[in-house]
């Protein structure tokens, strides 16, 4: 009995000091948090970075590699504990044209790795890279990757000086794509589909691959034509600045002579073939450095996002005359990509701004939602009212991104913008015979109506599919009414060229479909004709200082930061030995002279 009463006594007894003690520390760990919270809010509100001024004689060096979106986008890497950041197009057209005028920049130094974008924004940085060379500034490039694609070497064929690792492979053979085709797999699934495209849409060729085994008649013209279209362009430019013949050109691709960066070197599309400490001393003598510690380098993505956001900051809390909404991705109501809910917003308010005098629509898009792409249009319809809209179409405008652009005051296209497919299509599967046959799984239903049950293990009836290619068909009369009504053509003339057909900017402009060959800088140069002021422009979606990122910058080091912040969460040796051999792994490309395993001597 006593026994039972001691150990009735010790729980009490634990009860009173354990939870006490338990929630004093759940406390005093979350008042901590606040006030550590609260701390770093408080400083980063007062931190700020003091005005951007580069040594005399630095050399920008700009990194391309990856992908190359309209706007820059900085996210959070919390494997890593570190900021990525993509360089966006806007950005980097703005810090040349920002860097021309900087007497503190003596040079570009271009670097090249794995570069993915279109062929329209390759011609707008290329452009920006000669007008930035024009300025008097020396511009180098250096292809330093395993690989040179022909992307990275249209580029850097702007500067006045391009180099390439001796052992670079270079590829030189020409445009073209490949079609992959599913319909023999949808068959051997026993799945159907009922698929319908507007009236005459015979070069809407998107579902091709559904029904198809190969490309059809209408769809190989088109893709043949734009792509031939494009290759000429590109060899006009390149034998432009590099003072070689455009027929010689492209013989070297039909014969396949140039298959490595010596190849190119030989046949002078390159000016040399240099390691990285040669590539150092020809910075050194253009600069007049007597030692490589000489050199002023200052990474050029910090450079342009950081005179972009200061000339965007000002717009903001100033009075802009000019707006330029970006709009990149599928077209959709909500969510990533184009959202018309997030443009229409931008558009009512720039429309509703009487300091904004113009507006440029930055559209880079293969469409994508009907709906979501007239709400746009509506918008600038309106907004066209009131304000010039002028339009910039970057590496595609097709379909709803052309809808989306139609009713605009003037459109500017690159040569090179895959542009028009005014057409409309829709697909409706039927997976009934697939659960019966391969998984035996059948349907039964129930309806006060006929066409109650929609559903894609039910085949449409004749009646349904006749509605709805009814639906389809009207959706692209009203297409057809729209860029009727924008581009001042008639509805026929405009079913002509129609169709779903792709066009090239530079056919775009023969046929109507657009006004004139330029990129972002020449819509923004008409746009200032309607300013009578000095232009400020102000960007759609709006952009901020990520103040984060910011501070992330002041200790980082190269890769210093990272390592020091992993190793703070990844203490375990044997972990910090995984996460290092990981990173080392990223690393991996091309063809690898590597020891196919570790040895480890203990």
């Amino acid at each position: 009995m006593e026994e039972i009463m001691e150990n009735q006594q010790n729980n009490l007894s634990f009860k009173k000091i354990f939870w006490p003690i338990f929630l004093s520390v759940i406390l005093s760990g979350f008042v901590f948090s606040i006030i550590l919270l609260l701390g770093v809010f408080g400083f980063l509100s007062f931190f700020d970075e003091e005005p951007l001024e580069l040594e005399p004689n630095t050399i920008l060096h700009l990194e391309l590699d990856g992908v190359i979106m309209e706007s820059s986008k900085t996210e959070f890497d919390a494997m890593n504990m570190s900021m990525t950041s993509q360089i966006g197009l806007s950005d980097i057209i703005y810090g040349l044209d920002k860097a021309s005028k900087d007497e503190n920049v003596s040079g570009l130094y271009i670097d090249f790795g794995n570069i993915n974008c279109g062929m329209a924004t390759a011609e707008e940085i290329r452009n920006a890279i000669i007008r930035f060379k024009n300025s008097g500034k020396f511009v180098l490039a250096y292809n330093s990757g395993e690989y040179i694609s022909q992307k990275a070497y249209y580029i850097s064929s702007a500067a006045n000086e391009i180099y390439a690792f001796p052992d670079s492979y270079f590829q030189w053979t020409g445009l073209g794509g490949e079609v992959v085709f599913l319909k023999g797999l949808l068959d051997k699934l026993d799945i159907e589909l009922q698929m319908f495209r507007g009236k005459d849409n015979d070069f809407k060729s998107a579902v091709e691959p559904l029904f198809r085994t190969s490309m059809s008649d209408s769809s190989r013209l088109q893709t043949e034509r734009y792509l031939n279209s494009m290759w000429s362009d590109y060899l006009t430019k390149i034998a432009g600045t590099r003072k070689l013949k455009k027929e010689k050109l492209n013989q070297y691709a039909n014969n396949l002579v140039v298959r490595n960066a010596d190849d190119a070197y030989k046949r002078k599309l390159i000016d040399g073939l240099k390691y990285k400490d040669q590539i150092d001393k020809i910075l050194m003598k253009k600069v007049h450095a007597k030692e490589v510690k000489d050199l002023v380098f200052y990474n050029f993505g910090k450079y342009c996002k950081r005179v972009f956001l200061d000339e965007q900051e000002f717009a903001q809390v100033s009075e802009p005359n000019i707006a330029v909404i970006v709009a990149e991705g599928g077209i959709s109501v909500g969510g990533e990509g184009i959202s018309s809910t997030k443009i229409c917003k931008y558009f009512s308010e720039v429309r509703n701004n009487p300091d904004i005098k113009v507006v440029v629509f930055r559209v880079n898009s293969p469409g994508g939602s009907a709906l979501a792409s007239e709400e746009i249009w509506r918008e600038v319809h309106l907004t066209n009212k009131v304000k010039k809209v002028i339009v910039s179409m970057g590496d595609v405008a097709a379909s709803g991104g052309y809808y989306v652009a139609s009713p605009a005051h003037k459109i500017f296209a690159d040569p090179m913008t895959i542009t028009g497919s005014i057409g409309v299509f829709g697909v409706f599967p039927y997976t009934g015979n697939m659960f019966k046959n391969k998984l035996g799984i059948n349907f039964d239903y129930v309806a006060t109506n006929e066409h109650s049950v929609l559903s894609i293990n039910r085949k449409l009836s004749d009646e349904e599919l006749k509605i709805t290619q009814q639906e389809v068909n009207e959706i692209y009369d009203q297409f057809l009414m729209r860029v009727s009504q924008g581009r001042g053509l008639s509805i026929d003339s405009v079913n002509t060229i129609a169709r779903g057909r792709v066009w090239t900017g530079s056919d775009a402009k023969k046929i109507g479909l657009i006004d004139e060959i330029g990129g972002m800088n020449d819509a923004l140069g008409y746009a200032k004709k309607f300013v009578k002021d000095e232009p400020m422009t102000l960007y759609y979606p709006k952009v901020k200082k990520n103040k984060v990122e910011q501070l992330l910058q002041l200790f980082e080091e190269e890769d210093a930061m990272v390592s020091s912040q992993s190793k703070s969460v990844l203490q375990n040796a044997y972990l910090l030995e995984i996460h290092k051999k990981m990173k080392l792994m990223e690393q991996y490309s091309g063809i690898q002279m590597r020891l196919p395993y570790e040895i480890s001597i203990e």
